[in-house]
């Protein structure tokens, strides 16, 4: 059973909570908008702020790139964009383009032509969060975690992932390496020895076999369990 204080704890939101978020993200009459907000801050693992700064001049189509600006002293650098934000994108700026203040230098405005703000962000993920029924309190700086664990999960180097996030120090990103069972699957397997005056076995359990029955097999541990796929993001955001 799910314990409630630990819900709302979690700083970080699974696969199918990214998924159901950003379905939510996709309706209503900025869905356009909305979904490539959201989109884009999850796969590049942005602030608010800085997702809320990006330009249009940050963003090359044809290469397939956006320039992230990391905010807090961070490492700035240029990120792959996927195809499925390369179609949210167009879509959004095919819509932009009517909007008032289209020629304003930022990509994300708000209806009224000005750019979105922090606070304006905030309400639309909290907004996703509530409409696709997700049991926690949806802020953001999630999106950010989300993208770390992801990333961790999926075993991209502790470096890569430093990098990829703009942290100056590792001690920033090994949170969400340290958490990551995969780490552990190299590990020899342990060996549970058996005791010395092994007791015979229950009845039932020897009533069932003489009378046929199959009894259930031993349960078994895999470390692939406490995973998602590897091709997360491929599967679910790049083609």
């Amino acid at each position: 059973m799910t314990n409630n204080a630990d819900i709302k704890k979690r700083n970080f939101l699974t696969q199918n909570e990214i998924e159901s978020l950003l379905k939510a993200a996709d309706t209503g009459p900025y869905a356009a908008r909305n979904y490539c907000l959201t989109l884009l801050c999850f796969i590049h693992g942005l602030r608010a702020s800085e997702i809320c700064r990006l330009r249009i001049s940050d963003i090359d189509l044809a290469a397939r790139c956006v320039y992230i600006h990391r905010l807090k002293k961070g490492f700035s650098t240029t990120h792959p964009l996927l195809d499925k934000e390369i179609y949210a994108l167009k879509r959004w700026l095919a819509i932009r383009s009517s909007w008032p203040q289209a020629a304003s230098e930022w990509l994300f405005l708000s209806r009224k032509g000005n750019p979105l703000s922090r606070q304006q962000f905030y309400q639309i993920i909290a907004s996703s969060g509530g409409l696709a029924g997700l049991p926690l309190e949806i802020h953001p700086h999630m999106l950010r975690h989300s993208c770390g664990f992801a990333l961790a999960n999926m075993g991209i180097d502790t470096r890569l992932i430093q990098d990829y996030l703009g942290h100056r120090n590792i001690r920033h990103t090994v949170r969400y390496t340290a958490s990551n069972a995969a780490r552990f699957a190299g590990l020899p397997d342990l060996k549970i020895p058996e005791p010395t005056n092994t007791p015979s076995a229950p009845s039932c359990i020897i009533n069932a076999a003489s009378a046929g029955v199959a009894t259930p097999p031993a349960a078994k541990f895999t470390t692939g369990s406490f995973l998602w796929s590897c091709t997360y993001f491929t599967r679910s955001y790049g083609t």
